[in-house]
């Protein structure tokens, strides 16, 4: 990283496989022949993109998508944004956001962000991950791939959406390594090598940019497999809620479990099936694996904590290092072990002498407190 050169100064060899390409390939030529295409032979315009994607994307992002392929400079070609699009500068643009390492994807993504050259502010990146969040948050909606996780809006609400930016940006890091770490810092420049840093230390900004690309244009849709990303969600027959969290929780939330705890996730208890009795709880909870826990307080925050292993219902303190507290409204965040002590998991009830509760880490839900806060509580 920190040596970054122009698309127009290197050799591009495109990185599809020989059926992928063709699929490319295909698509293009769709594009560059069907309905809104370009009168130039053997390219198409903005028209024809948005008349393919229909209401898939916003419009914003449909257009962030269109210039920074027209302003791909391929070696040997003449200098300067085309007015359309050609089948190398699709092919280029893909390839980079799909295939490419950090480096080639921050080439296009800086188009994405500014048709300016040099560097970019702040504030620029930062509507771009908006744009790019609630991209995510709308083709999943609008391809019905949400995999159970409803609310009773259509789509994520724009606090969901804000959150999850700002966390992502939060990682970001200027040419003096500082993090962004608020609205002070909107007015910072950055430049290319700050982009590619950023998307090197940020996966989910090159895993939103392939759902965009994948679900939206319909493109190599085999080779995104939401079941990683998105657990599927399960609740008992015959019941049916909304869910405290909306795709974009569980796709962050998600991201920060092992692997083979990311495919399903089955609902255990919530206060608005099973009421709110601390026993009913502990007896759906106990020896079930591995689980999260889910709070929304009386002032809409989010929050909660995941346990490595079973719950039970003793006096001692139970799991491991692997166990983690996260806030998901009004800022989402993961918090891990500190390493100050082994107080990770602790539930215990009916007892005369020992603490009753609820514990994850070191912070106590007691049972009464369950009983009289009108919160919701799911796991």
């Amino acid at each position: 990283m920190g040596n970054s050169k122009s698309l127009s100064e290197q050799k591009f060899c495109p990185q599809f496989l020989p059926e992928e390409q063709t699929e490319v390939d295909k698509l293009f030529n769709i594009l560059s022949s069907g309905k809104g295409g370009s009168t130039a032979y053997g390219t198409f315009s903005l028209e024809a993109l948005k008349s393919h994607v229909r209401e898939a994307l916003p419009a914003e992002m449909v257009t962030r998508l269109y210039d920074s392929m027209r302003r791909v400079k391929l070696t040997g070609k003449a200098q300067g944004p085309s007015e359309h699009v050609s089948r190398e500068q699709f092919t280029a643009a893909l390839s980079y956001l799909l295939k490419g390492n950090s480096e080639e994807k921050s080439l296009v993504v800086r188009k994405m962000i500014s048709a300016e050259e040099g560097p970019v502010k702040a504030r620029e990146v930062q509507k771009f991950t908006e744009d790019l969040v609630c991209s995510v948050a709308h083709v999943l909606t609008h391809r019905r791939e949400l995999r159970g996780w409803t609310r009773s809006q259509a789509t994520a609400p724009p606090a969901s959406m804000q959150a999850l930016a700002a966390q992502l940006l939060s990682e970001m890091k200027f040419q003096d390594g500082q993090k962004f770490l608020g609205p002070q810092w909107l007015g910072q420049d950055c430049d290319q090598t700050v982009i590619e840093d950023w998307l090197f230390r940020v996966p989910h900004v090159a895993t939103f940019l392939s759902i965009v690309i994948h679900k939206g244009l319909l493109l190599l849709c085999s080779s995104l497999n939401l079941a990683t990303l998105i657990p599927e969600r399960q609740v008992d027959q015959g019941q049916h809620f909304e869910s405290v969290l909306d795709v974009l929780s569980v796709i962050y939330l998600n991201s920060h479990l092992a692997a083979e705890h990311r495919q399903r996730w089955r609902l255990l208890f919530s206060t608005q099936l099973h009421g709110q009795s601390f026993s009913q709880l502990c007896g759906r909870v106990t020896y079930q694996g591995p689980c999260l826990v889910l709070l929304e307080d009386s002032d809409g925050q989010v929050f909660g904590g995941f346990s490595s292993c079973s719950w039970e219902v003793k006096p001692q303190f139970q799991g491991d290092n692997t166990c983690f507290l996260f806030s998901i409204a009004p800022r989402m965040a993961v918090y891990t072990h500190t390493g100050y002590n082994n107080h990770y998991m602790y539930l215990n009830h009916g007892q005369q002498t020992m603490p009753n509760g609820l514990e994850a880490s070191g912070r106590t839900r007691h049972s009464e407190g369950l009983r009289e806060d009108p919160s919701n509580y799911d796991t």
